[in-house]
């Protein structure tokens, strides 16, 4: 499953040198963010060496064409991101941590300048990150950690180049190569402080409208076939365990449970899920091979996991059916989510759930 999430810890980072406590963690995001932009290359100049792969240029050049069309046709910011190209050698751009208590969905959060304060910790080395989350573990918390392939710099980037397309992602089928700019152009227009759920949601509606038009009106029929199928197995997966969280937030909501109560129902639930996911897999029809990226995901399932989750798609109903209430008119529709981002979280998050999806 791809995983795109907003890591502007690298930019809060030079804010805090002089002053923050955990002078580590904000040196590596420094340095970390550096070395990915010091590799990053502009496109055109790639797209033209002799040196450069036909693949790569064929990619290079499919990226090109969603970014210029993201702020044609979408109305996403025209600047210099994703214009560069870096190759990082390794197959994830940062690894995130995550943690929730034990019989809780509630992320517990991080706090930096200038993003404010969300659900998970990004490391640029995936062994620093699997520290961390041992550290969490020995605290009781249940913790996740998960690569991510792209991350967002929220625009304030832009004057250094921007941020840059990724060998993590380039080579992604079409469609998910251009949900994933339309979603991290997105976390430019519309950014929320303190409110992981509403960002992450708005984004992800953006890159499902957005990346629905872009396959109807500009990829082949084999791109669509085989975005189907990719997406089928997603929304598949993503219902499943939508259920699953639902029954876990309404069992942790019981009051009075003993200790072993909590413990039996949370085993039962969890047991519950990975036999539907078996039988979700069974009914599918897709070759098992095509499931193993979930197997990892449902093998290691936790309430960290499942709270990461939420941030992505609970607001994401709402904030679809705000656009088309606003005549699917995309600036119009980022106008009404600015508006909406000036309220108070509560009532913000309120309002979103209570436009009528129809």
């Amino acid at each position: 499953m791809a995983v795109a999430a907003v890591a502007g810890v690298a930019l809060a980072a030079t804010l805090c040198l002089s002053g923050c406590a955990n002078l580590g963690y904000y040196w590596q995001s420094v340095t970390g963010h550096l070395k990915i932009m010091g590799a990053a290359e502009p496109v055109n100049e790639l797209v033209a060496q002799a040196q450069t792969s036909p693949r790569l240029r064929e990619r290079l050049l499919l990226a090109q064409r969603i970014r210029q069309y993201a702020s044609r046709e979408l109305k996403l910011p025209d600047n210099p991101s994703y214009t560069r190209y870096a190759d990082l050698h390794r197959s994830a751009a940062i690894w995130n941590v995550t943690a929730a208590p034990i019989y809780s969905l509630e992320l517990k959060t991080w706090c930096f300048p200038v993003t404010g304060c969300v659900g998970y910790r990004g490391y640029y080395d995936e062994g620093s990150a699997r520290a961390e989350a041992a550290q969490l573990a020995q605290e009781g918390y249940e913790v996740n950690v998960y690569p991510v392939t792209a991350y967002s710099t929220l625009g304030y980037m832009n004057w250094a180049g921007g941020d840059p397309l990724l060998n993590t992602f380039v080579n992604y089928p079409e469609g998910e190569l251009a949900r994933l700019i339309f979603h991290e152009l997105a976390h430019q227009v519309v950014y929320a402080k303190n409110d992981t759920t509403f960002n992450e949601s708005f984004a992800t509606a953006v890159e499902r409208l957005g990346g629905a038009r872009w396959l109807r009106t500009h990829a082949s029929e084999q791109a669509r076939q085989e975005y189907a199928a990719f997406d089928g197995r997603r929304r598949m997966f993503r219902e499943l365990s939508r259920a699953v969280r639902t029954r876990l937030k309404d069992f942790y909501d019981i009051p009075g449970l003993s200790p072993e109560a909590k413990a039996a129902g949370k085993r039962r639930i969890m047991e519950q899920f990975r036999a539907d996911y078996e039988a979700m897999k069974a009914r599918s029809g897709f070759d098992a091979a095509v499931w193993r990226g979930y197997d990892r995901w449902v093998r290691d399932a936790n309430n960290a996991f499942f709270g990461a989750q939420a941030a992505y798609d609970e607001l994401v109903p709402g904030f679809e059916a705000l656009f088309h209430a606003n005549g699917d008119d995309w600036q119009r529709f980022y106008d009404a989510a600015r508006r909406l981002k000036e309220l108070p979280k509560e009532e913000r998050h309120r309002k979103l759930k209570e436009i009528p999806v129809g």
